[in-house]
């Protein structure tokens, strides 16, 4: 994807790891510089006996985040999630920032990935990753890798991580007074039905995905949203070399009409997927298209695992009501274009937590809305432009096969190649070079001309 942005480097990664990808080594985590600064309104009642209570529900990137930042900033803080083992149908790409910003361990990351194919409609394939330096790449990992170690972080702060299913809250009716939370508790260890459980917190953070009922609970509103289908696949050893480094997208209407297929490798297997708005009842359909298209490198694969889940396309139109804010995918922060979530559902938990540290003077005193939107300024000014451009180029080069064979060959150019990893890797834009974006623009031009003057040539002859 091509924008007019340039980028500040990023310094200070760790040496890599020499451990075997095939064997996870979970390190002790180092700490975490949190920003906690005493800044409570004199306004604000003091919290009595005892510290801030904040329930965060839900335990991906965004909830352990959340988690940790809040019980390193002396909140007294509980983590509800059901799923321990979450496999959710993520691709798992994490940007080259997020392991030094989150101080994530080398050895959670499966595959580090420094090239790229692009592959338009029509099999051209684009090879990226030519403006990589030496140690930039792009991590790939496990959800269910990643989400454990984030909430073990969280634990190992002072958190209480609770193996429990959300099922609804009170509002409180008077300033002040708490949530009362309702959730099943499960015992990990005996299994069984669960046991009904409540639980009394000042504030909460919904970071319970797209299917929040944290934000159903606050009449958060709805949003589009996508379904994601992946298939793990585990390939003969002589295949996988060939996605040693190496990741796969495809586009054209066989595999999404309005989004992507992806090939992304794993520690011993590869990630196979796509996903639709559109079309959400013919995902199966795609799904088969995207393996077909990379059947010569997949072939004699075994399926391991099937996986769906939906993918927010939008902000909700409500995301923080009271003492109640959401964060990650129940916020809907998910870019257009390319379906990044991770990143920005760990850096909203984290911004959301820092907010209710900051306001309650380290769990010293009550927050309000007022704290809370704190974090929704702060995030809206950061991250909303990258949003709408994400979203503008989506609607220009993936609504047909032409705008996409335009988009694929604008990927072969290596100034687009630096905006797009520098815009994915670091999350931090600058002007860019007006000469460069300039010819830019009138190859995107060119590109947008010649495709769709092939699409009326096919219309002609398919008339």
């Amino acid at each position: 994807m091509a924008s007019s942005m340039a980028f500040k480097p990023f310094n200070g990664l760790r040496q890599s790891s020499t451990i075997s990808p095939d064997t996870l080594v979970f390190v002790k985590p180092t700490s975490v510089k949190i920003n906690s600064k005493i800044r409570a309104g004199l306004s604000s009642p003091k919290v009595e006996g005892r510290n801030l209570r904040v329930a965060v529900i839900g335990g991906g990137p965004a909830g352990g985040c959340a988690a940790e930042t809040l019980a390193k900033g002396g909140i007294e803080t509980y983590l509800i999630e059901r799923k321990m083992d979450n496999c959710k149908p993520c691709g798992g790409a994490i940007p080259l920032c997020m392991v030094g910003e989150f101080d994530l361990p080398l050895d959670i990351i499966d595959r580090r990935v420094t090239k790229m194919k692009m592959i338009s409609p029509s099999n051209v394939a684009v090879d990226i990753g030519r403006t990589l330096k030496p140690h930039e790449y792009i991590g790939m990992v496990r959800r269910e890798v990643l989400d454990a170690y984030l909430r073990d972080r969280a634990a190992a702060s002072g958190a209480t991580v609770i193996n429990g299913l959300f099922l609804k809250m009170d509002i409180p009716k008077s300033p002040n007074a708490p949530y009362k939370l309702y959730y099943t508790s499960y015992d990990s260890k005996t299994g069984g039905v669960g046991v009904k459980e409540t639980l009394e917190v000042d504030a909460i953070i919904g970071a319970d995905g797209a299917n929040s009922r944290v934000a159903k609970n606050i009449g958060a509103g709805d949003y589009e949203y996508a379904i994601a289908f992946q298939e793990r696949i585990k390939i003969p050893d002589s295949k996988m070399t060939y996605y040693e480094d190496l990741a796969e997208m495809y586009v054209g209407d066989d595999v999404s009409p309005d989004f992507y297929g992806w090939v992304f490798p794993k520690c011993d297997h590869v990630a196979v997927g796509t996903g639709t708005v559109t079309h959400k009842s013919d995902i199966k359909k795609f799904q088969l298209a995207t393996r077909a298209r990379a059947m010569d490198k997949i072939e004699g694969g075994k399926i391991i695992r099937v996986e769906a889940h939906p993918i927010p396309e939008h902000p909700r139109p409500r995301r923080v009501l009271d003492r109640v804010a959401l964060v990650g995918d129940a916020a809907g922060y998910v870019t257009k274009c390319s379906g990044e979530g991770i990143y920005f559902a760990a850096k909203s938990g984290r911004m959301c937590a820092e907010a209710i540290v900051e306001g309650s003077g380290n769990g010293k005193r009550m927050v309000d809305e007022t704290d809370l939107r704190k974090y929704l300024e702060k995030w809206d000014k950061k991250y909303w432009p990258t949003y709408k451009v994400l979203d503008i180029l989506q609607k220009v080069f993936y609504r047909s096969n032409p705008a996409r064979e335009a988009f694929v060959e604008m990927c072969a150019d290596e100034y687009v190649q630096k905006m797009t990893f520098d815009s994915y890797l670091y999350k931090t834009v600058a002007p860019g070079n007006p000469l460069q974006d300039l010819k830019l623009a009138v190859r995107t031009v060119g590109s947008l001309v010649r495709a769709y003057g092939l699409r009326r040539e096919m219309e002609k002859i398919e008339a």
